[in-house]
């Protein structure tokens, strides 16, 4: 079991910043981040496994995530957030040694934290 916790969600305008962080009670091989809007489905933003990091096409460039292994913690640094950014962000992790980027695929989650950028 991994029990996550994330924070640093929040309200910001266009173009602002945020930098949202998920606390693992240990250390899983993969951690990812995703967000669900309402009415979608939930959507891959990034996985990080050991240090190898993966995004998806639609938010490169523009966010980063990032994991201290001496906490236990794994963080999205989002950046030129746009109004269509916002979402409720989850915070992932499983112990698979592949590459997952199907939230389908994955075992853990946290509760989810709350972005609104407005326009």
């Amino acid at each position: 079991q991994v029990q996550l916790v994330e924070s640093g969600g929040g309200l910001v305008q266009a173009g602002g910043s945020l930098r949202l962080s998920c606390a693992a009670s240990r250390r899983p091989n993969i951690l990812g981040w995703f967000r669900q809007a309402p009415g979608k489905e939930r959507e891959f933003l990034a996985a990080i496994r050991w240090t190898t990091t993966y995004y998806a096409d639609s938010v490169k460039g523009r966010f980063t995530i990032s994991r201290d292994n001496a906490k236990n913690t794994v963080y999205l640094q989002m950046n030129s957030l746009k109004p269509e950014d916002t979402a409720v962000y989850y915070c992932a992790a499983d112990e698979t040694t592949r590459v997952i980027t199907s939230h389908k695929e994955y075992d853990y989650w946290g509760q989810g934290t709350q972005v609104t950028v407005s326009s």
